[in-house]
């Protein structure tokens, strides 16, 4: 059969395996640390490549999980929260755990151990699902909701990420959801091109946090060379262009189209000092959206959120 499920402990990470024996494809993805995508590996001629920068091992990821946060699942809430606050339905919540510079961080989700809830292997395809139920257990956040993760590898090197957010709580909860990958496609991103169909860039303040404004930016909305460019922004994507952002690296013909199903409108990207690789991160909601509400989803008791996106790998052997 074309395409078959694994597992393996690698480097003392234990990960779970989807393969296209014909395509040459592997997904691994850990269901222990926040259930990350912790590879895709594509073949080039030089060999086969991880377009993933990921952790070693398991020291390294235990020793820099909380400070890069490769790969985590956002979720609650993307990037940052303001000094750790925020305000809903009249309360004031306040985050245990706070980030070097005091704010709340990507989450809670990207340290928890996700339950393997379903398998599929078909012709077409492999899928596997990851679930985490959250019981308020971070006075910050005091609800309950679940978290569903659905990788399915597909034929042409697609890979569907598929995440359902589920209300279990008694009350309407504050909830946003985004991934932090990290991105290598073989050489220095500087080397690399970077298109995005973007209507404006958030202005951020020194903590990287909203100021309000939404100001004029199109450097990528062409495909252009990354060149010497810093980044760490939030960007707000034009609704309904397809693919929301396309990098490529033109040395050895590796190219990544996103795609998503509308409910990612923010696009958050990062340059690392290192530039061996880049953090392209679909938001559903802007950073500090506890706050200032932009794309927050207010979700209702008993109901769910569904979001999608495809990661296209496309490589050009000529």
């Amino acid at each position: 059969m074309r395409f078959r499920i694994s597992r393996s402990v690698t480097n003392d990470i234990p990960l779970l395996h989807l393969h296209d024996e014909s395509g040459g494809v592997t997904i691994s993805i850990a269901p222990d640390s926040g259930a990350m995508l912790h590879a895709f590996v594509v073949p080039l001629a030089e060999g086969p490549h991880n377009i993933i920068d990921n952790y070693i091992n398991a020291t390294d990821l235990q020793d820099n999980l909380s400070r890069s946060y490769k790969s985590s699942k956002l979720s609650p809430f993307a990037c940052r929260i303001k000094q750790a606050r925020y305000q809903w339905e009249g309360k004031d919540y306040a985050f245990a755990n706070k980030f070097a510079d005091g704010s709340a961080i990507h989450g809670l989700l990207f340290n928890k151990a996700f339950a393997v809830t379903e398998q599929v292997v078909t012709d077409f395809m492999a899928s596997a699902s990851f679930r985490y139920e959250y019981n308020a257990e971070d006075a910050g956040y005091p609800f309950w909701y679940a978290c569903t993760i659905t990788y399915t590898l597909l034929p042409t090197q697609t890979l569907q990420v598929q995440t359902t957010l589920e209300n279990l709580d008694s009350r309407t909860i504050p909830i946003a959801d985004g991934w932090h990958p990290y991105f290598n496609l073989g050489n220095k991103v500087d080397d690399c091109l970077l298109q995005f169909p973007a209507i404006g860039m958030l202005a951020f303040d020194d903590k990287l946090l909203p100021t309000g404004q939404t100001l004029p930016f199109d450097a990528f909305n062409n495909l252009a060379p990354v060149g010497s460019v810093s980044l760490d922004n939030c960007f707000v994507l034009e609704p309904g262009e397809q693919p929301v952002c396309v990098f490529l690296n033109p040395a050895n013909g590796v190219g990544i189209r996103f795609h998503t199903d509308g409910n990612y409108p923010y696009l958050q990207i990062y340059i690392p000092p290192h530039r061996e690789s880049m953090a392209i991160e679909n938001l559903s909601a802007a950073p500090d959206a506890f706050n200032n509400k932009m794309g927050l989803l207010q979700l209702e008791a008993g109901k769910s959120q569904t979001y999608t996106l495809h990661y296209e790998v496309t490589v050009n052997k000529s």
